[in-house]
Order: structure tokens, then C-alpha cells, then sequence
């Protein structure tokens, strides 16, 4: 009897660890929200005015992620999202200078109305909800 624990703990002990992968797989532990880059919105790309300096350009998107040493005219703006257990998002904004003007903008943002974006931003962000008062007894 005193033989046969030892050699049935053992063989248990390798049994569960042949499936230790699929219990952990199971349990699934919480992944965080990874951000990376310059974080830019349609509301920061609407401000941009062809002509307009480095500096200016610098002021309004931040410092560029990627100042490329070959061509000193463009600066690439990169965004990554990595929501814990969902697919990775991407965004890359490159901005041209000329003359160090800003000449134009390319990427996943597009130029438009600053006051539309930025109230189009503000909607979506602010949220109205009415709670009722509760009733004194």
C-alpha cells in the first residue's frame, strides 16, 4: 500500500501537468490596453493650414514619432491601439513640409473643419443622463 501513493501521486502529478496549457487557456487573466505613439485626432489634423511652420505643425500634433534622416521634409505620426483581447489598430499620419511650410497631410486622417470636429468630438464624448430623485420618507 505505502508503494503503490507514492506512484499514483506521481502519475497524477504528470497526468495534470500534460494539461496545464488548457487549464490556463480556460482561466484567460486580464490583458491590458496597450497604447503606443502619437495619439492624433480629426479635431488636431483640422487645425493644420497649408503654410504653416514647423514649429506651428509641432504645437498642434506634438512631437513626431518618426523624423526620417533621409528625407527631412516629412514627419510620420504612428498610433498603435492594442485593446487587451481584441484585434491591434493602426494609424499613421505623415505630414510634408516644403520650404519648411507645411505643404500636406496624408494617412488615415483626413482635413476638414476644425469647429465641426472638434463639436462632433465633444458629442460624442459627453453623454446626458437623467437620474430620478429619490423619494424622503
Amino acid at each position: 500500500m505505502r508503494s503503490s501513493l507514492p506512484c499514483a501521486l506521481i502519475a497524477a502529478v504528470l497526468v495534470t501537468a500534460c494539461s496545464v496549457d488548457t487549464i490556463v487557456n480556460k482561466v484567460n487573466p486580464y490583458k491590458i490596453d496597450v497604447r503606443q505613439g502619437n495619439y492624433v485626432d480629426q479635431a488636431m489634423i483640422s487645425q493644420l493650414k497649408k503654410g504653416m511652420t514647423r514649429d506651428q505643425v509641432r504645437f498642434v500634433l506634438g512631437s513626431p514619432l518618426i523624423v526620417d534622416v533621409f528625407r527631412k521634409d516629412r514627419w510620420d505620426y504612428v498610433y498603435r491601439f492594442k485593446p487587451g483581447k481584441a484585434e491591434a489598430e493602426q494609424r499613421i499620419i505623415s505630414v510634408y513640409f516644403v520650404d519648411d511650410k507645411l505643404d500636406h497631410v496624408e494617412g488615415d486622417v483626413s482635413a476638414g473643419d476644425a469647429q465641426g470636429a472638434a463639436a462632433q468630438q465633444q458629442d460624442h464624448r459627453s453623454r446626458v443622463v437623467d437620474v430620478p430623485a429619490t423619494e424622503s420618507k
